[in-house]
């Protein structure tokens, strides 16, 4: 004791002058400042014990350097007097005597109106000053705690990002030192907090949050309600040690907060709002806290859960990959549905893109907890899935598919498929699709088995796979059929039926040509389910009904019916099963293909079968049976489309009905008796078509006529032989090289009938004719027209040879001196010498 009070009075002593300068109202700033530095030599640089420090701090140097601190115009002064001052509450024993001496000092230095203290530094070191009187003085502070909150609510908003930063700090210790009376005024410090929450330097948003979590857990949990928002917000924060500070304190609320029950349908969504967090560390973080809660929770309501501990079996069919949350994590989700699920839907529909994904995220997660509890709030959940399927952002879109595939493991497809039906029937959109193909995704084989014929059925509306044109639409309905198909393989065989419809109508779609590929995909798996051998056999079980399906308005098409693409693609895309369905296909022509029907859509049928015609051994006469329809081909398809009539589309479908003519013709699908049938029904209009405006058209008549020559031309009579050279010569003068080669051939095989038959003498002022204007024409200006005509000559100087030759030497007396007069004169001398 007798040390203690020796060193006491000896500091007393050294410490008595500079504290005499002090009190002088007039020493100048050096003195000041002197003997401020002589004080700090004392008590910081002696070995002084804490109770001799304290007695000299308490007694002699509290109050001159609070005034000191409080009102003295030099910074520097100020600056060392708190240096001391730090020293003494630090070392000192009974710190709580500063209190009443040094808060008003605080007050009066941070507090406007009616102090500031200019210097950064200083107010950075003011409020740690404070901070310490806090650690060290803990429940005595209680009375001033009006001062520290109104001292606080300042600084957290300094313009000094150090000052917010240790206010922040300082805010925690306040908390922490007197719990029972912070939460009477805690309230007070959550405006400055949230006004500082976004400030651009990350460290000030880290400390806010920390300092927010301390504010609350310790002082009055209402204010969660408050600072909800502004936590959500930090959650998009691009700093990761922001969005582990949001995690940290959500976590230790759930866990700690005193009315925890109360926030659970608000703070659990923010902490599963973690679950996605880019950064492995916060989302590790976000699981560990979450499994606590959820462990902590099982603990608290033991009693309550009897039951379903013993009870809970893990589901049969589960996500793949995806390990099931624990029961208490489970309940506490189940529970709260009803409270958190409104306010995400809302989400999910935000302006704001990253809300949305991030509600979107946490909407899986809450599924996947809420397992089979889902079913209550169906209509709420697949009335926001259909609007967030149709959202721009693509994440949005994944993760309500994949929640949808949820609704599909758990929820019985009763409940989700009369609903998604019924919203279907209304209007079907692709967002109504999209959702039901993760439905169909999610579920189990054997729960769907009982409603595939429903949803074959649905399918295979024409108001649905009809209703548009769009090639999403397309795209999602064909999506919907893959599922169905990889969920339920075999089962799939008692609605192959209605997914062919569905199949072919995508097909037919215009604008899904890129899509041909995947629909032949698609008809492939759908043949491999049933162990048929490729999708034609598939089409083989199906092509009566399908023919049925699509013919069964044809009487009423227009050039805009979808079902003449769809037949189209029925009748071209079978390969050779077209042909064991010809009855169908003939009747559904011959209904669609009369006169009186609209020309455009005339068009596009004859387009259809001049296609086919074109292999017919590998289409309608895969098996030999299109001859037993010749009757109704010629009568009722081609004959009524062959009359001339007016107008471009009637010329359009004049040369179609042209070009079936002649690919029945030239793929040797018919027999000679056959074709001389044929030939007696549509010569004269095929005589006619030799004369019309389409190149195209002409050519093909005069194959037809070469055609009909070469099979039965012998049996012509003489009519038919001058009627039929007189048109076929005009077209040696026709505009088209093409028409004029398919001229000379046939006027060939004409002189080559002629020469077999009984009615070649009464034909001889004919050849002549014949012969004089062959001979003109080979001065035809194009080569190959010339070589052409030569060989009818030359096949027909057999006819009247000496006829020939008086020709050739009255063309060369007019000076037709053609190099190829000579050659014929050659050719029928050689004929003659052989003969």
């Amino acid at each position: 004791g007798g040390m203690a009070a020796v060193g006491e009075a000896e500091v007393a002593q050294a410490l008595s002058r500079p504290l005499s300068c002090l009190r002088e109202p007039d020493s100048g700033r050096a003195a000041r400042l002197r003997a401020l530095e002589a004080i700090r030599a004392e008590v910081q640089e002696r070995p002084l014990s804490g109770a001799v420090l304290q007695e000299v701090f308490g007694a002699q140097l509290l109050r001159p350097l609070a005034r000191c601190l409080a009102g003295d115009a030099a910074e520097r002064c100020r600056e060392l007097a708190l240096q001391i001052l730090c020293h003494g509450l630090t070392c000192g024993d009974r710190p709580g005597e500063a209190l009443p001496v040094l808060l008003p000092a605080l007050v009066q230095r941070l507090c406007p109106p009616q102090g500031f203290e200019p210097s950064e530094e200083l107010r950075h070191g003011l409020v740690q000053l404070l901070s310490l009187l806090l650690q060290r003085c803990g429940a005595s502070a209680v009375p001033y705690l009006t001062d520290i909150i109104h001292i606080l609510q300042a600084t957290l908003l300094d313009h000094y990002a150090e000052v917010r930063r240790e206010s922040c700090r300082c805010a925690v210790a306040c908390s922490q030192a007197m719990p029972e009376h912070f939460h009477m005024q805690s309230e007070s410090l959550i405006k400055p907090l949230m006004q500082t929450i976004a400030h651009q330097h990350y460290r000030v948003r880290v400390d806010v949050i920390q300092a927010t979590g301390a504010v609350i857990q310790h002082g009055n949990g209402k204010s969660v309600d408050d600072v909800l928002s502004h936590l959500a917000q930090r959650l998009f924060d691009e700093i990761p040690k922001v969005r582990h500070a949001v995690t940290t304190v959500v976590g230790e609320w759930l866990l700690h907060l005193r009315d925890r029950y109360s926030y659970f349908h608000k703070l659990i969504p923010l902490l599963l709002g973690s679950f996605n967090d880019e950064f492995p560390e916060n989302m590790k973080l976000a699981w560990n806290y979450w499994e606590k809660i959820g462990l902590q929770w099982e603990k608290e309501n033991e009693e309550d859960l009897k039951d379903k501990m013993d009870f809970s079996v893990s589901p049969s069919h589960y996500p793949k990959g995806v390990t099931r949350p624990g029961l208490g994590c489970r309940e506490l989700v189940s529970r709260n549905l009803s409270k958190i699920l409104p306010g995400l839907c809302h989400d999910i529909t935000d302006w704001v893109d990253s809300t949305r994904i991030k509600a979107s995220q946490v909407m899986y997660t809450l599924l996947l907890h809420a397992e089979d509890h889902i079913t209550q709030h169906m209509e709420l959940l697949l009335r926001t899935l259909y609007r967030a399927c149709s959202d721009d952002e693509s994440d949005v879109v994944k993760n309500c598919v994949k929640a949808a595939e949820l609704i599909g493991t758990f929820v019985s497809p009763k409940v989700s498929l009369r609903l998604i039906t019924s919203a279907f029937e209304k209007a079907p959109k692709p967002c109504c699709i999209m959702v039901l193909t993760g439905v169909i995704r999610g579920s189990p084989k054997e729960t769907l088995q009982p409603h595939l014929t429903d949803l074959g059925n649905t399918l295979s509306q024409p108001g649905v796979y009809q209703r548009s044109e769009e090639v999403f639409y397309m795209e999602q309905l064909l999506s919907c059929v893959q599922a169905l198909i990889e969920v339920c393989q075999e089962d799939c065989k008692e609605i192959s039926l209605q997914l062919m419809k569905v199949l072919v109508a995508i097909m037919a779609v215009p604008c899904s040509q890129h899509l041909k590929e995947k629909v032949e995909e698609t008809m492939s798996s759908l043949a491999e389910v049933q162990q048929l051998d490729g999708f034609l056999h598939l089409y083989k079980q199906h092509i009566t009904q399908l023919m049925e399906w699509v013919s069964v308005s044809c009487d009423c098409w227009t050039c805009y019916s979808p079902e003449i693409l769809q037949l189209d693609v029925i009748a071209t895309h079978s390969g050779p099963v077209i042909g064991e369905a010809l009855n169908n296909f003939i009747l559904v022509l011959k209904t669609g293909l009369q006169p009186n029907k609209d020309p455009q859509m005339r068009l596009k049928l004859f387009t259809v079968l001049s296609q086919l015609l074109q292999k017919a051994s590998e289409t309608v006469n895969s098996q030999g049976l299109f001859p037993s329809y010749l009757e109704t081909v010629i009568k009722d398809i081609l004959a009524p489309n062959l009359q001339w009539h007016a107008g471009r589309t009637a010329a359009a479908i004049r040369t179609t009905a042209v070009s079936c003519l002649w690919a029945l013709i030239h793929c040797k699908v018919l027999s000679p008796k056959e074709i001389l049938k044929v030939k007696d029904e549509l010569m004269s209009q095929i005589i006619a078509a030799m004369d019309e405006d389409s190149k195209i058209t002409r050519l093909m008549a005069c194959r037809i006529v070469g055609g009909f020559l070469e099979v039965c031309g012998r049996q012509f009579g003489e009519d038919k032989f001058i009627n039929t050279y007189t048109e076929v010569l005009k077209r040696l003068d026709d505009a088209s090289c093409d028409v004029r080669l398919a001229a000379a051939h046939t006027l060939v095989n004409w002189c080559k009938c002629l020469n077999d038959s009984d009615v070649k003498s009464a034909m001889e002022s004919h050849i002549e004719f014949l012969y004089q204007e062959l001979l003109i024409h080979l001065d035809d200006p194009d080569e190959n027209t010339r070589t052409a005509v030569l060989e009818v000559l030359k096949e027909g100087s057999s006819l009247y040879p000496e006829l020939l030759v008086k020709e050739i030497e009255g063309a060369i007396s007019k000076h037709q001196t053609s190099i190829y007069c000579n050659q014929l004169l050659h050719h029928i001398r050689s004929a003659r010498e052989s003969a």
